[in-house]
């Protein structure tokens, strides 16, 4: 007879997210030309945030109408990001039950066998995917702000791939990739970033991983403090109605609670819900009424789902945007969003709070973003004002496990 005295201990070490990307359904400007997919190759760069001795690729369908077949399958670290060519000592083939083509039920994600390297957080990690034929539907991430390299052939083994001339192609987005987990003690744990473009990283240069997760991240490791770091934002993305992505509402028990070793969440939502309303009308006192009661029920629901598993979860108070051009909101829609701060730094519901909006408001002018920190269009903000953001994200509450007073 087992008892609980003679029960096995609890593995030393578990699979922990290192990186992670917020799945969507591309529109027709993001979604891969079928050609692209047809006896073509994909050469993805993703940069990791945690290390370890082994690592494992998720690969999604999570969109798809119909099974996808991969047909084959590398990793490498990348020589540099922006670059397609990888360090030919680090590649190794990706496989599935040991073989090199797996085939994907529709709405389904699945692990690649573990692949012992040595992997160092900051690295990047190249994953080179072979397809025979296109998806029934694509499943990708639009605003990877990395580039993507596109090459005919089964290319997945191949270091270099400049020799390929005008066969290889260029784009900005990840298609069918979801996670990369390492092998890390059970200490260790991640952080998801979860929001709209601002957490996206809407403005910075292609491939050089300047969005506030990547700097907090990179704050993180300074200080001496071991967490992975991943980004589910996703751009135009709202708290309650589906945009270029699905609701934040919806998506997140994919987007942070599946995702391996979770430990925090930190949530940055609404500008879009407040603005998107304004913008698309109707706008009367009754519908702004509703949709902040709506949003607070939402951001209740998350916490309850995020604490049911153990997840502590931070709030962000929503940033200005009364300097924005495409919501040009009134002074009831700033009300709105002063209330709804107020209730997210004092409500409870959260385990701490990161008050984003104290971080890049004008003091003179409270409901714009200060001019540093604003990258121009007065809703998003400046390079330096995604260093602010990252810099004002309270360490000490990740250093907290959920509950832990």
């Amino acid at each position: 007879m087992h008892t609980a005295a003679s029960a096995a201990p609890a593995p030393a070490r578990h699979w922990v997210a290192s990186w992670g990307a917020a799945q969507q359904i591309p529109d027709e400007a993001n979604a891969l030309a079928a050609e692209n997919w047809r006896d073509a190759s994909l050469r993805q760069t993703v940069h990791l945030t945690l290390g370890g001795p082994q690592f494992r690729v998720r690969v999604s369908n999570l969109y798809g109408t119909a099974p996808l077949t991969l047909d084959g399958a590398s990793v490498a670290l990348a020589k540099a990001p922006g670059q397609a060519d990888i360090l030919p000592a680090t590649l190794r083939p990706l496989t599935f039950g040991g073989r090199a083509s797996v085939t994907i039920p529709s709405g389904a994600e699945y692990y690649s066998d573990a692949v012992a390297m040595e992997v160092k957080p900051a690295d990047n990690l190249a994953i080179s995917l072979y397809f025979k034929s296109e998806p029934a539907r694509q499943t990708s991430h639009n605003g990877a702000r990395a580039t993507t390299f596109l090459a005919k052939g089964n290319r997945v083994m191949d270091p270099a791939w400049a020799d390929a001339g005008k066969d290889v192609g260029k784009i900005t987005r990840w298609y069918a990739i979801s996670d990369v987990e390492v092998l890390a003690p059970r200490s260790i744990g991640a952080l998801v970033t979860i929001g709209d473009s601002i957490t996206d990283g809407y403005g910075i240069p292609n491939d050089t991983n300047t969005r506030w997760p990547d700097v907090l991240a990179a704050r993180l490791r300074n200080s001496g403090q071991t967490l992975g770091v991943l980004n589910a934002g996703i751009g135009g993305g709202r708290m309650l109605r589906d945009g270029l992505g699905p609701n934040l509402a919806s998506r997140f028990d994919n987007d942070v609670i599946s995702r391996a070793g979770v430990t925090h969440a930190l949530v940055l939502v609404g500008v879009n819900d407040l603005g998107g309303q304004h913008r698309n009308g109707p706008d009367t006192p009754a519908d702004r009424e509703q949709l902040v009661a709506d949003l607070k029920m939402a951001y209740r629901q998350i916490a309850e789902r995020a604490h049911a598993h153990g997840i502590c979860i931070i709030g962000a108070t929503i940033t200005p945007y009364s300097g924005s051009t495409y919501y040009h909101p009134e002074a009831e829609n700033e009300a709105d969003r002063q209330e709804l701060n107020k209730w997210l730094r004092t409500s409870g519901v959260f385990d701490a709070v990161a008050d984003f909006d104290a971080t890049l408001r004008d003091p003179e002018q409270p409901s714009r973003i200060k001019k540093v920190y604003d990258s121009g269009d007065g809703l998003h903000p400046s390079l330096a004002g995604y260093r602010a953001l990252a810099e004002t994200v309270p360490l000490a509450a990740l250093q907290k496990k959920c509950g832990d007073k």
